[in-house]
Order: C-alpha cells, then structure tokens, then sequence
C-alpha cells in the first residue's frame, strides 16, 4: 500500500498504519531533570501546550530550560495511528510528528513566551523536515489547547513571518491545529539529552537566527488546558 509514498507526504487516515490499543510508553514518568512527573494529573492552575519543532530531543531540552515550565515529555502528535512506535513514526506511515508536551504555570512564564522560543528555535519555512532530517515526522507544528492559544499562535506566525519575509525568507509551513491526543513515546526517549542519560548527547536543531520583536496578546488561561490529551 506504501510503495512510491514519499516520507514527507501524510498518509490519509485511511492509508495511516493501525497502531495498538496499549501505549508505548513503559517506565518512570518522574521528569530527569525537573523531578516533577510528566503523565498528570497535574496541579490545578498548570496549562498544557505541544510543540512540533523537529527532532523531539533538543526541543524538549530547550522547553525544560524555561522557568515556570513544570514538566515536559516528548511524543507523537498530530497523526492517526494509535500509540504508534518510533519506528512506525520515522516511517512516515502514521502521520504524526515528534512533538514536545510542555505544562507550565502561567503566572510564571506565558504562553507567548513559549511561543517565542518555539519560533526561534527551529526553522520553520522547511514544511516536511528541519535541516538535513527529513520525513513528515520533522514538520513544524502547534497543537493547541484552547480558543486563546490557537488566536495567540496564529497572531505570533503572522507576526514572525513578516519578520522572515523581510529577511528574505519564504512563508511559514508551519501547522497550527487543535489538539488531539498526545501519545508518549518511548522511555528511553524521554529527557533524551539530559545528563543523567547523554551528558554529552548532541542534537543539532536551530533556527534561523532572527528574533520575534513583536508583542502578542496573552491567551487566558483555562482549567481545561492543563491536561495532555491522552484518553
């Protein structure tokens, strides 16, 4: 069924590999770096977002950096298939892309500024890849977790891509769509670049090297946004 599909081309639902009904993930869900666990339920007033932004490892590393994120956790988001593997994932079969579940307070760090590290930190003009990994697993995307995130995402890609454009970069390909359940992957993914796993680990994600200038307005925040999706 998969002959001549190209990996940077989404499988339909119909095409997507059928997956399982148990998750992949197995192990200790105490966060490596943060102490905190990262699979709920998580303290009232804490909000959730995922990011798309290539290779999953450096982009949760660049999330848990921030203060005032709580935890994070890296995943498959985006797809049809039902807790797929990494494998199945990296084949371009399921649908889904590397994506980085990050909960947060919000009166410590606001979703705009997880926006900004999030554009600023990947290149998000390159549709089904970041730099030399390319598969539909690598596309830039935004799940989002209420009304106010999804306006405050749209308003923060219009405003960054004025900002590419006027450097002479193309348009942003990045997706920007509700989210839907959030499948965690494997163990020995998780906190893949921390010190107690890679002290020395590398991943090469980057970005274009121009900053956001622009304000965005501040979604307000919502019970319901602090969860993961799964379920």
């Amino acid at each position: 069924m998969f002959f001549g599909r190209h990996k940077t081309t989404l499988p339909t639902p119909e095409e997507a590999l059928p997956g399982r009904d148990h998750p992949v993930f197995v192990g200790d869900s105490r966060h490596t770096v943060l102490g905190t666990s990262f699979t709920g339920p998580f303290p009232d007033g804490l909000e959730s977002a995922v990011f798309g932004l290539g290779c999953f490892w450096g982009a949760e590393r660049a999330f848990w950096r921030i203060p005032g994120v709580y935890t994070t956790a890296v995943g498959y988001a985006g797809g049809s298939t039902p807790n797929p593997t990494y494998e199945e994932v990296c084949s371009g079969q399921t649908g889904h892309t590397e994506a980085v579940l990050v909960v947060f307070d919000p009166a410590k760090v606001s979703y705009a500024e997880l926006l900004k590290a999030f554009w600023e930190g990947h290149d998000p003009i390159q549709g089904m890849r970041q730099g030399n990994d390319v598969g539909t697993q690598y596309r830039s995307a935004i799940y989002t977790t209420s009304d106010a995130q999804a306006a405050a995402a749209g308003v923060s890609r219009d405003g960054f891509e004025k900002v590419l454009q006027g450097a002479g970069f193309g348009p942003i390909t990045t997706e920007i769509a509700p989210a839907g359940t959030f499948y965690l992957a494997e163990e020995y993914h998780q906190q893949y670049l921390s010190d107690a796993k890679n002290p020395y680990g590398y991943c090469g994600l980057g970005g274009t090297g121009l900053s956001t200038c622009a304000p965005w307005p501040e979604p307000e925040s919502t019970s319901e946004s602090a969860r993961t999706g799964e379920g």
